[in-house]
C-alpha cells in the first residue's frame, strides 16, 4: 500500500503542476499532430502535443491558434536538435536515387538538396505561441534559449534515450525527463545519430535508471498502448506517459487507412528501426520497401535530410495512392494494442484502465 500511494502522489504532483485530469501526454509526432488530435487529448484531461519538425514559423504560430479555439489546455511545441551539415556523396546519392525509381518516381536531382526551416526562426515562433512547453528531440536547446524560456514561464520537457542524455539535460535546465525506449515508434531521440541503433535501451530497462539518476521528473515513453503499460511505466518510477502510436488510428490522427489497417494487424516484430526513409534511425512497419532498402544489395541510404528529400516522392505518391508497400508508416513496437476509437474515448479507457491496475 505505501508503495502504491507513492506512484499515486508522484503521478498527482505532476498531474496538479500542468493542469492535466490524468497522467497521460499525447507524444509530438512530426507529420502526425494536427491540432484536432491534440484538442480531443486535452479536452479529455490530457495534454496536447505539437511536432514542429517540418513546419515553417507562420505554421507553428497557426498550430497554437488553432489548438487554443478548441482548447484551454496545456500544449507542448517540440523541435529536433539540427544535425551538422551532412558529408555528401553524389556518387553514392544516385545509386539510392535509381533504387528508389524502382518503388516510385524516380527522385529528381534537385531532391537531394531539401531546405529545412530555419531552426532559430522556429525557435522564435515557438515563444511568441507561448505554450505550456516547449521540448526537445535529439539534442538539448542552447543556454541562451532555454534561459529566455525560463524568463517567460515555460517548461522544458526533453527527450533523452540513455541515463548519460538524461543527466546531461537535467544539468542543463531541463524541468522533466522523457525516457524514450526503442520501441518507439517514428524517429529515435539519440543525440549522436551515430549511435541510435548502437544504444537501443528498452523503455523498462532505461525508465526506473533515469528515475534513480535524476531529480526532477520523468515522463515514459515508447512501447506504452495500453492501461497495462502506463500503470507499469508509472511503478517504475515515471511521473506521466507519453503515448504516440497508440493514438494514431482514432480519427482524430486523420491517418490514410492503409497505414491506420496496417497498425491494428502489428505484432511488434512487424516493426524495424531503418534509415531508410529519412537517414535518421526510425522505427516503423516492416513494408516491402523498407525490407528490400535494408538487403545486403540495396544502397546504404544517404545521411538525413539528404535521404529524405530523395524518398519524398515516394513518400507522396504511396500516401496519395493509399499503399502500405512505400509508405512511410512509422509505428512503435505496441502498435497492435491501439485501438481505432474516438482519441477522447480512448483517453480515458487508458487511464481507467491503468487506475484499476494501480489500486
Amino acid at each position: 500500500m505505501p508503495a502504491t500511494r507513492s506512484v499515486r502522489a508522484r503521478a498527482e504532483a505532476f498531474c496538479r503542476q500542468y493542469g492535466l485530469g490524468a497522467p497521460i501526454l499525447l507524444a509530438p509526432m512530426a507529420g502526425s499532430s494536427p491540432p484536432g488530435l491534440s484538442v480531443a487529448v486535452a479536452n479529455a484531461g490530457g495534454f496536447g502535443a505539437c511536432g514542429g519538425l517540418l513546419m515553417q514559423p507562420a505554421a507553428i504560430k497557426a498550430w497554437a491558434a488553432d489548438f487554443r479555439a478548441g482548447s484551454n489546455a496545456g500544449f507542448q511545441l517540440n523541435l529536433w536538435i539540427p544535425d551538422p551539415p551532412p558529408a555528401r556523396n553524389p556518387v553514392a546519392e544516385d545509386r539510392v536515387r535509381l533504387f528508389l525509381g524502382r518503388f516510385g518516381p524516380l527522385p529528381s536531382l534537385e531532391s537531394a538538396n531539401p531546405r529545412l526551416p530555419d531552426f532559430a526562426a522556429q525557435c522564435e515562433a515557438m515563444l511568441e505561441a507561448g505554450p505550456a512547453v516547449v521540448s526537445s528531440i535529439m539534442g538539448l536547446y542552447p543556454p541562451d534559449y532555454v534561459a529566455r524560456l525560463k524568463a517567460r514561464g515555460i517548461k522544458w520537457f526533453a527527450n533523452t534515450t540513455t541515463v548519460t542524455e538524461a543527466l546531461a539535460a537535467e544539468a542543463a535546465g531541463a524541468d522533466a525527463i522523457i525516457a524514450q525506449g526503442m520501441e518507439a515508434g517514428g524517429h529515435r531521440g539519440a543525440f549522436d545519430a551515430a549511435e541510435a541503433e548502437k544504444r537501443m535501451v528498452g523503455l523498462f530497462a532505461l525508465l526506473p535508471a533515469v528515475a534513480d539518476a535524476v531529480r526532477v521528473p520523468v515522463i515514459a515513453t515508447g512501447g506504452i498502448a495500453d492501461g497495462r503499460g502506463i500503470a507499469a511505466a508509472l511503478t517504475l518510477g515515471a511521473s506521466a506517459v507519453q503515448i504516440g502510436t497508440g493514438f494514431l488510428r482514432t480519427p482524430e490522427a486523420k491517418l490514410p487507412a492503409a497505414w491506420s489497417e496496417a497498425l491494428g494487424r502489428a505484432r511488434p516484430e512487424d516493426t524495424l528501426v531503418t534509415r531508410a526513409f529519412s537517414g535518421r534511425a526510425g522505427r516503423g512497419l516492416a513494408t516491402k520497401y523498407a525490407l528490400a532498402a535494408g538487403a545486403s544489395d540495396a544502397p546504404p541510404p544517404a545521411p538525413y535530410p539528404v535521404q529524405r528529400g530523395l524518398t519524398q516522392a515516394m513518400r507522396e505518391a504511396a500516401t496519395a495512392a493509399n499503399v502500405i508497400d512505400t509508405m512511410q508508416a512509422w509505428s512503435g513496437q505496441s502498435a497492435g494494442l491501439a485501438p481505432a476509437l474516438p482519441a477522447a474515448d480512448l483517453f480515458r479507457k487508458l487511464w481507467d484502465d491503468a487506475r484499476a491496475l494501480l489500486a
